[in-house]
């Protein structure tokens, strides 16, 4: 009784708090609130931190701060490293999404990697406890992935899902509602822009940020460098004389400089198939892969596993955000919130 009355002053949250973006989706929304993870703090002179804006406004400070303001990013390789900063992020887009103060806390669901130690996830509890949940349930990421791409998680089958989040990518295969074998490498979003950095700085003489090294990916990346037309002007700052300077990146220079992040995507995917029980990789011959996440738009991506693997890759509907409308998905039906909560 109580709970449907709390239930009823509340909204059912999903939360998917990733290294580059937090997704919040809301019971009874089609959207999803896509928010950098980013937070910026002023170090005052006494040693107390203020924070000065959260989410997209901290984002664009990023590399244009005095000394005393920092923009710190709470989440690395999918792991809160910072938990008053993540805290700060999530009560802000919470209270901003409610529309109103927290009086009566929401049910959450919150995304965790699998492999979370049980000291972790009592952290990551506390944490949105502390930013004003009611009730938190933590998701196994590729679960949540998994079930938000509309594969039939909890059926006798065996489902293969790979997660290309900004941190880190994630391998699972699935079947009756659990991970059967999973495989996670540090290989991910930010490694691609900082490989792309490097390139560009050892190749054309130029040091550009991390935004338009995103951009840059986003823009005309790709896993599988081929020759074409296509082509982005950047600018940077002049390793030699200092002043801004403008080049032509093109595509299949930028493919180049993300090769070595997309093998090892590429090899942690043959690895896996490897240690997956024939029976299950019987199914996944016939059901193909499912590719999740922001990583997943990279353009060739799907081809390139394809062809290493000889199976058919399929891009999920909405791959940024599959994970969180799972997550959504788990809060609405219990047998999928039973089989994927940790």
């Amino acid at each position: 009784m109580i709970n449907s009355v709390f239930g009823a002053m509340s909204c059912d949250m999903a939360i998917d708090m990733g290294t580059f973006h937090t997704r919040i989706h809301v019971k009874g929304r089609d959207d999803v609130a896509i928010v950098p993870s980013a937070v910026s703090i002023l170090h005052g002179r006494n040693g107390e931190r203020r924070i000065l804006a959260v989410g997209e406004e901290a984002w664009q400070m990023l590399g244009r701060t005095p000394k005393d303001v920092q923009v710190v990013r709470p989440i690395r390789d999918g792991l809160i490293t910072e938990f008053d900063v993540a805290e700060a992020l999530l009560r802000h887009q919470m209270v901003k999404i409610q529309g109103r103060r927290l009086w009566v806390g929401p049910r959450v669901a919150i995304c965790i990697p699998y492999g979370t130690t049980e000291v972790e996830k009592r952290a990551v509890r506390e944490l949105a406890e502390a930013a004003g949940a009611r009730e938190v349930h933590l998701i196994e990421q590729p679960l949540a992935a998994a079930a938000g791409a509309g594969l039939p998680i909890t059926e006798a089958c065996g489902q293969m899902v790979i997660d290309v989040g900004a941190g880190k990518t994630q391998i699972a295969v699935i079947s009756l509602g659990g991970i059967v074998y999973s495989r996670c490498v540090k290989v991910g979003g930010d490694h691609m822009d900082s490989a792309l950095i490097r390139h560009i700085e050892k190749h054309y003489g130029v040091s550009i940020g991390v935004g338009t090294s995103n951009t840059l990916k986003n823009l005309i990346g790709t896993a599988l460098p081929e020759a074409n037309d296509r082509s982005m002007v950047i600018k940077g700052r002049d390793l030699d004389t200092g002043f801004p300077r403008a080049v032509e990146i093109a595509q299949v220079d930028v493919g180049a400089a993300l090769q070595v992040a997309v093998q090892l995507i590429v090899d942690a995917v043959i690895a896996s198939m490897e240690h997956t029980p024939p029976d299950l990789a019987s199914d996944i011959a016939g059901t193909g892969i499912v590719l999740t996440g922001g990583g997943a738009k990279l353009s060739g991506l799907d081809r390139a596993i394809g062809h290493a693997t000889g199976l058919a890759v399929v891009i999920a509907e909405e791959p940024t955000s599959s994970t969180v409308r799972g997550a959504a998905l788990a809060l609405q039906n219990q047998q999928i919130l039973r089989a994927a909560v940790g």
